[in-house]
């Protein structure tokens, strides 16, 4: 059984210094704990957490709600926050929630109880209630992706939502199209208003408006794409152009479009949102928005154990850039 001090001499460090880098890796410099912890994987050395838990009040874990574990999007994004986690000695416990309130306020319970030391809410609701609501005062929470509320108590991560949207707008009338449809995400979705909002606004200062005929509502999911496709295609003026506001919506609404025997984009123009990984190997590959998924998360965590160490970030809304990826998705208007 490998103990402390052979982790000590493979990685050329002291006891002491081991014993820091495993209870708080905060106190020591990256590269000492780079060399502690590979020393500690190759022995096998297995601390004993649960006095280290004890002694500290900690769970040294934090839970993260997320609205569909199975949505790419939200793969990377957790992605980035467990390997922000790991650097800082924590652990990460997903509750998929599927959406429901019911499952959030189970999750975010954890942390009233010790079981975690914060959360990560990436949908945008609220997940504490009735009796609940008034303990979480004190838990120490950020929002990323979503935002549940403009004047929130607690930091929020978010992706500059309206100004993307924008981007995709001006490509699409770059291209000369001049009646566009949009799939929306869930009505509720703050970031839903936030893009609806900055695509009509490029529409307005381009002298064009958006047909309430051609806005459909979505759930950000491969089926909700096509239905809402089905429903543009069934129009009396059809748009010559769709925005769909996540990958997988665009995803269905291709498939959708192609089922009725028109092609993309000689027939009609389709552009998501997220660039997740499918979205290169699409028939034809998806024009869309890359926002950074995996930074989204490693700063959602970094954030969140600055408040668990005791400190509040000085910004209280961070917003991270965007890239608008053009593939063959897009093309000229043919009307």
């Amino acid at each position: 059984m490998s103990n402390i001090r052979e982790v000590a001499r493979l990685s050329g460090v002291s006891v002491a210094t081991v014993s820091r880098t495993l209870k708080d890796p905060r106190l020591v410099s990256p590269q000492t704990r780079e060399r502690v912890l590979k020393a500690v994987e190759e022995t096998g050395y297995r601390p004993n957490l649960l006095a280290r838990n004890f002694s500290s009040g900690k769970s040294y874990a934090v839970v993260v709600l997320v609205p569909n574990v199975a949505n790419p999007f939200f793969s990377k994004v957790i992605r980035g926050i467990e390997q922000a986690a790991q650097d800082q000695g924590y652990s990460v416990l997903l509750g998929d929630t599927q959406g429901k309130p019911e499952r959030e306020h189970f999750y975010a319970g954890m942390a009233l109880t010790s079981q975690a030391d914060g959360l990560i809410q990436l949908d945008c609701r609220y997940p504490f209630a009735g009796k609940d609501a008034a303990l979480a005062a004190s838990v120490p929470m950020v929002n990323a992706c979503e935002r549940i509320a403009d004047d929130a108590s607690y930091p929020v991560v978010e992706l500059d939502n309206r100004s993307a949207a924008r981007a995709v707008a001006r490509h699409l009338v770059a291209l000369g199209h001049r009646r566009m449809g949009v799939i929306t995400g869930p009505a509720a979705s703050p970031i839903v208003r936030d893009r609806l909002a900055g695509f009509c606004e490029v529409l307005r200062e381009s002298n064009l408006e958006l047909d309430e005929a051609l806005l459909v509502n979505g759930e950000f999911t491969l089926s909700s794409g096509a239905r809402g496709a089905e429903t543009l295609l069934s129009a009396k003026r059809p748009p010559s152009a769709i925005f769909c506001m996540n990958d997988e919506m665009a995803i269905g609404a291709i498939h959708q479009i192609k089922k009725k025997g028109l092609s993309v984009p000689e027939d009609i123009s389709v552009v998501g949102f997220d660039n997740i990984e499918f979205a290169s190997f699409t028939d034809p590959p998806l024009t869309t928005i890359d926002q950074p998924a995996e930074e989204l998360g490693r700063r959602a965590m970094e954030t969140l154990l600055q408040i668990i160490a005791g400190s509040q970030p000085q910004e209280k809304r961070t917003k991270l850039s965007y890239e608008l990826v053009v593939r063959e998705s897009s093309g000229q208007c043919r009307d």
